[in-house]
Parts: structure tokens; sequence; C-alpha cells
């Protein structure tokens, strides 16, 4: 079981928003992103089960940069079984769920679409790395990524955000890009971008 936050949303043809924090945040953090974004949609919103120092995080690492794959590997799976067993007990559309995720989240969120067939029907990515190297990513068609990035982020190169939109592409998703001028931190002028993307994705 994992630490999360559910409430039901008034559109029912709505995507249910699986929230995924960063490090050290909680299923508290991205609450106001969510209502930013879809206001009126579910929201399953999810605390990370390792801890790094006293700081919740979704998987392992070894170091700055470096994941611990294996963890990486069973805590993805750990989470894309979790959206399945919540998809049943909150009655919402399994195949209607899109990540909001931030930093460690977005890391989480783009390894579940690297490593299980249908786990997300899309995606908001803010900050994020390649979570994998050397592995088949499944089909990806039908799928829509929003990828946020800043510029000049300390811990992200900005080749390190582009590789990642190749993979996803390659396995045929639809990847919009959105650059700030900025560092790691998440700024209000992506959110707003993303609730574009989403509606024009989602709701048009």
């Amino acid at each position: 079981m994992m630490k999360h936050i559910f409430t039901k949303g008034t559109n029912k043809n709505a995507p249910t928003l699986l929230l995924l924090h960063g490090t050290g945040g909680n299923e508290q953090d991205l609450l106001p992103l969510a209502n930013m974004i879809a206001p009126d949609a579910n929201i399953l919103s999810v605390r990370g089960n390792v801890l790094e120092n006293g700081m919740p995080r979704f998987f392992r690492r070894l170091a700055e940069g470096v994941f611990d794959e294996e963890d990486l590997v069973f805590r993805t799976k750990e989470l894309t079984e979790f959206v399945n067993k919540s998809a049943k007990t909150y009655k919402f559309d399994r195949h209607n769920v899109v990540a909001i995720g931030y930093s460690n989240g977005a890391n989480i969120a783009a390894s579940m679409m690297y490593h299980h067939k249908q786990a997300l029907n899309g995606a908001i990515l803010f900050h994020a790395m390649v979570p994998r190297r050397g592995v088949d990513i499944p089909e990806l068609s039908g799928t829509s990524v929003f990828i946020g990035a800043g510029k000049r982020d300390p811990l992200i190169p900005l080749e390190e955000t582009k590789e990642l939109a190749r993979d996803l592409e390659k396995a045929n998703a639809e990847v919009t890009e959105y650059w700030v001028d900025g560092g790691h931190q998440l700024v209000r002028e992506e959110v707003e971008k993303a609730k574009e993307w989403f509606d024009l994705t989602y709701r048009s």
C-alpha cells in the first residue's frame, strides 16, 4: 500500500491525474498544480515509499543523477500495480490516467512508460531525466507527453531532456517540449503551458 490521497472529480470524462512529487515532497505537494491544470478531474496523489535522509522519494539513487536501477524497476512495478488496484477501489478508468510529475516524480512517471505497456495515457513531466538506458520501450502510440524543462537546470543537462523526448518519440508517443530560461525550480509559466497542452489534448 502506498500513502495517498484520492479525490473524485466532477467530470467523469476527464483523465484521472496521478500526482507524483519531487524528492522530499509528499502527496499534498502537487494538489495546487492539479487544481490549475484540471480542477474537475479525479486526483490520485501518491507519496513515494523510499526515504533518503528522511525525505520521501519514489526510488533509490546511488548518487545525484545516478539511479539504483534495480530499485527503480521494482518501485516502478509497485507504483503501476498500485494504480491498477486504485482504479478498482475508486472506480476510475485505468486506461485514462495522466501522470503529473516533478523531478523524482517525473522520473518514475517516465519509467512507467519505459517499462509497462499502457501504464499511462499521457504524462506531464516537469524536469525529468532519462530513467533507464538500453531498454525496449513499449509501443506508445496514442500517448501524449508534455515535457517542461529549464535551459539552465544544474541537475539535468539540456541534452538529457532531449534524449528523453527522442526515446519517447521513437516509441511513437506524441511529445511536446516547453523550455523556460530557469533552472530546476518549477515555474508558473510551465504550469500554464502544461494546462494549455492538457486542454488541447484532452478537452478538444
